[in-house]
C-alpha cells in the first residue's frame, strides 16, 4: 500500500470572544416585560370574572382558547 506523504495540520481555533451584557442595560426590558406578562395573565385568567375592570364579554371571547389552554375554569 502507498503512504501519503501529506501530514495534516492542525489549527488551534480559539472560540469567538462573548459580549458581556451589563445589568443596568438588561434590567429595564426585564421588567417591562414582567409587567406585561402579569397584565397579559390577568386578562386571561381572571378579566370577565369576579374581578372584571371592563364589562361585557369581548375580554372573554378573545382570551376565551388561551384561557382553557393554560388550565383556568371559565364556564
Amino acid at each position: 500500500m502507498a503512504q501519503s506523504a501529506i501530514t495534516p495540520v492542525t489549527v488551534a481555533v480559539s472560540p469567538p470572544a462573548v459580549a458581556k451584557l451589563p445589568v443596568r442595560a438588561v434590567a429595564p426590558w426585564a421588567a417591562f416585560f414582567g409587567v406585561l406578562m402579569l397584565v397579559l395573565l390577568y386578562f386571561v385568567g381572571t378579566e370577565q370574572g369576579a374581578l372584571s375592570v371592563f364589562s361585557g364579554e369581548s375580554v372573554h371571547e378573545w382570551v376565551h382558547d388561551g384561557r382553557h389552554l393554560l388550565g383556568f375554569p371559565c364556564h
